[in-house]
């Protein structure tokens, strides 16, 4: 899996003008694939009159998984730079629409290629993104008497606490870097004079 990828910090629409015709390019965070089809669909229903509703998403950390339909523009003339952008931009979970109101001139295949994909693109520069960082999921347990001088080391080091859980004893979850579980471990011991368990688990994206 990457240690990073970009992702939409908001759902928006950005219009731009290219010799008479509208492109108006929408764009929205999509978790799933059912997510980026419901709103292709939400944007064909606003704009039933539009000459064509191009499409691309790309799902996954990974980009794993990836669409991109031109609806009866030239193949390869929309879908695919739009697709093309996104992944240039190394953008995840996002799907982005580009609805076209033809304005009588005809572009030229190089034309909607440069059009499409400039249309996310600029989407993109306007709307903003965010990074996130892989991270691996971990517990540590501690008793009473150090949790809250642990919890106020964690923070201070910059570490992401997720949760805080008081029981018998208290247990933080957190969010380690991959790379640094190792240094995390043996600073963990050396700060509760190894009375702290720490037990990892999977993996997760979040912001920095």
């Amino acid at each position: 899996m990457p240690e990073t990828y970009r992702t939409l910090s908001q759902r928006g629409v950005h219009e731009t003008e290219i010799n008479r015709s509208r492109f108006l390019c929408a764009l929205a965070p999509a978790a799933s694939e059912s997510e980026a089809a419901e709103f292709l669909r939400q944007v064909r229903a606003e704009h039933p009159t539009a000459s064509h509703h191009c499409f691309a998403w790309v799902i996954g950390a990974d980009a794993s998984v990836q669409r991109a339909g031109d609806d009866g523009e030239p193949g390869g003339t929309a879908g695919v730079p739009m697709l093309q952008m996104l992944l240039r931009r190394d953008m995840r979970y996002v799907v982005a629409v580009v609805t076209r109101y033809y304005g009588g001139v005809k572009l030229g295949a190089g034309g909607l290629i440069r059009a499409y994909g400039g249309a996310v693109g600029a989407a993109l520069d306007a709307l903003g993104n965010e990074l996130r960082h892989r991270y691996r999921l971990a517990t540590v347990t501690v008793d009473h008497d150090r949790a809250g001088r642990l919890h106020n080391d964690l923070l201070a080091t910059g570490r992401v606490v997720r949760d805080v859980r008081y029981d018998t004893a208290v247990t933080l979850d957190l969010a380690l870097p991959d790379a640094e579980v190792d240094a995390f471990r043996a600073w963990l011991a050396d700060t509760t004079a190894g009375t702290a368990s720490l037990v990892l688990g999977g993996e997760t994206y979040a912001t920095a």
